[in-house]
């Protein structure tokens, strides 16, 4: 299952949680870390408990938990959710907020052994720090996603916010680079403005242009149109097609350079039209015959 829309619901609404998957998102992301007020962290940790630990609850989707930062705070909410469980938990991800070094992923990762899990994790970047150490990051073998988050930077740099983004660029960039160097997946940051659906279709445009595999979402009328943005089109589909049915007939023939409606391919276009057939395998629009 791909990683386009990545939605997240505060950890302290049952009912809200149990009706998350219906909104369409890849990935669901319970957060225990911004959306729940200080004073209320322990009564959100046992809701979230409760639904994950529900044999009723689940969904087609992957289902993540937004920790907190600090290590006491990481320690609480996977005692929470994890010690003397009951049963299956329903928990295939964990996102990781303010991650500064690669430390900061292994101290989590040690944390789950501690109770015999193993869990993907998403290192969200959302500070200086972590934008320089990204590339150190994402080769942490647990590091399964590298998550921009341009909110938190921009506070962390001093920057102002523009709908140009240029403040963040660089940042933004570096962190979609460094998830493709470790071969991880890249989320971009989200739009804060749920009700601007014209600014939400822009800015993940550009998202898919920089490379970026999916986004955050933080309602749910932001998932369609996030998923619409990653799913290839039926254009691009039918030439990805043909370049990779080329590609076969030229392997066979011993030639590398090859043509298709008159366009020259090459190893650049071939990557290209394989990342279109992940991407379409991942949003299951690509035939199942030809995987």
């Amino acid at each position: 299952m791909g990683r386009r829309s990545i939605l997240f619901t505060p950890g302290d609404r049952p009912e809200m949680m149990r009706k998350s998957p219906t909104a369409g998102a890849d990935v669901i992301v319970f957060d225990l870390e911004d959306a729940v007020a200080p004073g209320q962290k322990a009564d959100a940790r046992e809701t979230v408990r409760t639904v994950l630990a529900d044999p009723a609850f689940d969904p087609d989707c992957e289902v993540c938990v937004r920790v907190n930062a600090t290590e006491s705070a990481v320690a609480a909410d996977l005692e929470a959710l994890l010690q003397d469980v009951d049963g299956d938990v329903r928990l295939d991800s964990v996102m990781l907020p303010k991650v500064d070094s690669p430390g900061d992923v292994q101290g989590l990762v040690d944390e789950l052994a501690s109770y015999d899990v193993s869990l993907p994790v998403f290192a969200l970047i959302e500070s200086a720090a972590g934008v320089l150490a990204a590339p150190e990051i994402a080769a942490v073998q647990a590091t399964d996603a590298l998550v921009f988050g341009a909110e938190d930077l921009s506070a962390d740099l001093g920057a102002t916010r523009t709908d140009e983004g240029t403040e963040v660029l660089y940042a933004r960039e570096r962190v979609v680079l460094a998830a493709a160097a470790h071969e991880c997946a890249a989320i971009d940051t989200l739009v804060t403005d749920f009700g601007d659906e014209a600014q939400l279709r822009e800015d993940t445009a550009f998202s898919v242009q920089l490379g970026y595999d999916g986004k955050l979402a933080i309602h749910p009328a932001q998932v369609d149109p996030i998923n619409a943005a990653f799913t290839p089109s039926a254009d691009d589909l039918e030439w990805a097609q043909k370049v990779l049915e080329a590609k076969r007939t030229a392997d066979a023939e011993g030639r590398g350079v090859f043509e298709v409606d008159g366009e020259m391919i090459d190893a650049p276009l071939i990557a290209q039209a394989k990342r279109i057939r992940s991407r379409a395998v991942a949003a299951e629009t690509w035939p199942e015959s030809d995987h």
